[in-house]
């Protein structure tokens, strides 16, 4: 059966969601959940959430799927090990550190993946799986024929959004609210950026980065036919009364197997932005699926709640001369019995079973549903009506006593992960290019440690990248997102710069992994792995990486506190990629493709910049930062933090530009506020 997983920012929206049919909630509590402008729960009453919703035979999945720090951690274990006490039924996560924190205190409790985890392949499905994870929320940009793919082959549940806001930017490597902000949308602070106006080279009223709410009211029937097992709504911002309606219209779309049209006019009186979109399932992109919110009204007043017996029951009575006796049974199996006043001989008529079912079905104002009485009476005997309302009463009281008891599980005990300390010699220099044109004479001279070649450039122009390997180690950089559709072509990349020497990956998403390991590369974890804190680096050791870079949303103090389980590196000039989207922002601008030929620049209503390059030989899009990061004046800052490498990102440079930065590394050159930043390594993120 396909599972309704409904939104609950408040305990208002969780009833909403469950009075209207929800199978499951999701909801934060405390600091660690995505969603932080949302009303959220406290840990205190985690409890009684948890109660209410199993009472109604609904279940409740914690998220827990923001980057957490080293600081933080013992206060994320709490929240883990309270929320494991109140009976939750599984956490969501993005971060692995806290992936390892959920396993090592409540082992007993299912982990799902987080869309904020950006797993988007059947490779990612799979090493999550080979992490502990249960459940898979895929990202929200695949097609329905890869969902299909990967339901077919996963070795876990597959869990899709179906319903709600759209986020621009693969969830999970959007960094734009935290870069140009402090708020990241890593750590549930998202600025949405994406939702303000910006021209194409100069400001304009558009808004290409604001995509339309999803849709897949239609699909439902085919998406359980592919065998996923949860559909998710989204919306733990948004009112109860939003949570009622779309709520219920699912329900009944599930149930009956189609959508009205007077369902879907519900749906976009209760939110829309100039309607919805199905673009990503159906393979669909471009300009159709965007559009703003015009004005707010629709489902804006609380809706009355009536409880909606939603647990059906069946009830078994024996009365004979000696006792009355009542026992009453849920789907779960749960049994309560009580016993009821002894019967008298009847003066006139004798109780019969129709009288006894009549009353027993009266279950109206509670969560039950008499599905079925089962009664053995013995004629000629009597027992008063009140008698038999009372016993009703009792077991299911004692029902709904024993429905949200929580059955308490032994828990671990939060440990300080291992610290290792990283290399005590100063950090040497790795490069990263995106054009051939970037490798000059003057960058081999400098002989880093490591040069970062997109793949395919290393396919296409061999002959130069073959003499650049005699003088320097070669990685390649895969592009940051790989859909099932793409593998044979970056495989075949791979092999050819195998054969070219190249031994190293520089890989960024968690289906990468396999994916380069089973062709005997060396993995190098990029940014968009997201690591955090010390647990997630020790789990990169696990996962057999032979370097990792850690997160640029972390400070300076965060990065040397943090445990160098690989050779750690960190960027320290480029400009910081800010989205990757699906959508080819240079083709929805001009209307065809020509992302190819350089890039174009988005420009915001206060004149900041935004160049737009594509991803590897894809035709997504990197919205890059304006400013430059920039620490060439301030390297003596990096002398001490344990890492093995510091490396420049090169994403617009041309030739000469090359060269001075790399003149500019050699002599410390000044730093410029007008085309630089230091990023956040200073001032974090909230």
């Amino acid at each position: 059966m396909l599972e309704l997983l409904a939104p609950a920012g408040s305990m208002e929206a969780l009833r909403a969601a469950v009075q209207n049919g929800a199978d499951a909630v999701y909801l934060g509590a405390g600091s660690f959940n995505a969603r932080q402008g949302a009303r959220n729960f406290t840990v205190e009453a985690l409890p009684e959430a948890v109660r209410y919703a199993h009472v109604r035979g609904a279940a409740v999945h914690l998220t827990v799927n923001t980057l957490v720090s080293d600081r933080e951690s013992p206060q994320a274990a709490e929240l883990i090990r309270a929320a494991a006490r109140a009976g939750v039924d599984a956490f969501i996560v993005q971060d692995l550190g806290i992936l390892a924190l959920c396993r090592q205190i409540a082992p007993h409790i299912p982990i799902h993946a987080s869309t904020q985890m950006s797993i988007h392949s059947l490779e990612g499905v799979q090493q999550a799986a080979a992490l502990g994870v249960s459940r898979v929320v895929l990202a929200r940009e695949l097609p329905r024929e890869q969902i299909a793919r990967i339901c077919r082959n996963s070795p876990v549940e597959i869990e899709v959004f179906v319903h709600g806001a759209l986020c621009m930017c693969y969830s999970g490597q959007c960094y734009m609210s935290s870069v140009i902000g402090r708020r990241s949308g890593n750590r549930g602070q998202c600025a949405q950026p994406c939702r303000l106006p910006y021209g194409y080279g100069r400001f304009e009223q558009k808004y290409p980065l604001s995509l339309k709410d999803n849709c897949l009211a239609g699909y439902l029937r085919e998406l359980q036919a592919m065998g996923v097992a949860s559909v998710k709504l989204e919306g733990r911002m948004k009112r109860p009364a939003y949570v009622a309606t779309v709520t219920k219209i699912y329900r009944q779309a599930i149930d009956q197997g189609q959508v009205t049209r007077r369902q879907m006019a519900e749906l976009a009186t209760a939110f829309s932005r100039q309607g919805f979109t199905d673009g990503y399932y159906l393979g669909k992109l471009g300009p159709a699926m965007f559009g703003v919110r015009e004005k707010d009204g629709g489902a804006s007043t609380p809706l009355p709640l009536v409880e909606v017996p939603r647990v059906p029951v069946h009830f078994y009575l024996v009365v004979n001369r000696s006792a009355a006796m009542l026992a009453v049974q849920d789907p779960q199996g749960n049994v309560c019995k009580t016993a009821g006043p002894a019967p008298e001989p009847a003066r006139t008529r004798g109780l019969t079973v129709e009288e006894v079912s009549a009353r027993l079905s009266k279950t109206g104002g509670t969560v039950y549903a008499c599905a079925g009485v089962h009664a053995s009476v013995e004629p000629g005997l009597n027992l008063p009506a009140a008698a038999i309302n009372a016993m009703r009463r009792e077991v299911l009281d004692q029902l709904t006593a024993l429905r949200g008891r929580r059955v308490q599980m032994p828990l671990g005990k939060y440990t300080p992960p291992m610290i290792y300390p990283g290399q005590k010699e100063a950090p040497g220099l790795t490069i990263q290019v995106s054009a051939t044109e970037q490798v000059t004479p003057a960058l081999l001279a400098v002989k880093p440690r490591c040069l970062y070649v997109p793949v395919h450039l290393l396919d296409r122009d061999r002959e130069i990248y073959a003499a650049a390997a005699r003088r320097v180690r070669l990685a390649a950089v895969l592009p940051r997102v790989i859909q099932d559709g793409e593998h044979g072509r970056v495989t075949r990349q791979l092999d050819n710069a195998y054969e070219l020497g190249v031994r190293h990956v520089l890989l960024g998403n968690l289906g990468q992994i396999p994916l380069a390991r089973a062709r005997g590369f060396a993995l190098c974890g990029d940014f968009g792995l997201n690591l955090f804190n010390s647990r997630a680096m020790n789990l990169a050791r696990r996962l057999g990486l032979a370097s990792a870079t850690v997160s640029f949303e972390m400070t300076l103090p965060q990065i040397r506190d943090l445990s160098k389980a690989v050779p750690t590196e960190a960027i320290v000039y480029g400009r910081l990629p800010l989205m990757i989207t699906e959508n080819c922002l240079i083709r929805n601008r001009a209307g065809r493709c020509s992302c190819q030929t350089g890039a174009m620049r988005l420009m915001d209503r206060k004149g900041a910049e935004f160049p737009v390059v594509r991803d590897g030989d894809t035709c997504r899009s990197v919205v890059l930062n304006g400013k430059k990061l920039y620490w060439l004046d301030r390297l003596p800052d990096w002398q001490n933090l344990g890492l093995y490498a510091l490396r420049l990102l090169f994403t617009t440079e041309n030739p000469r530009e090359v060269d001075q930065v790399l003149q500019a590394w050699r002599i410390g050159a000044a730093f410029d506020p007008g085309s630089a930043t230091r990023g956040l390594y200073l001032r974090g993120v909230e």
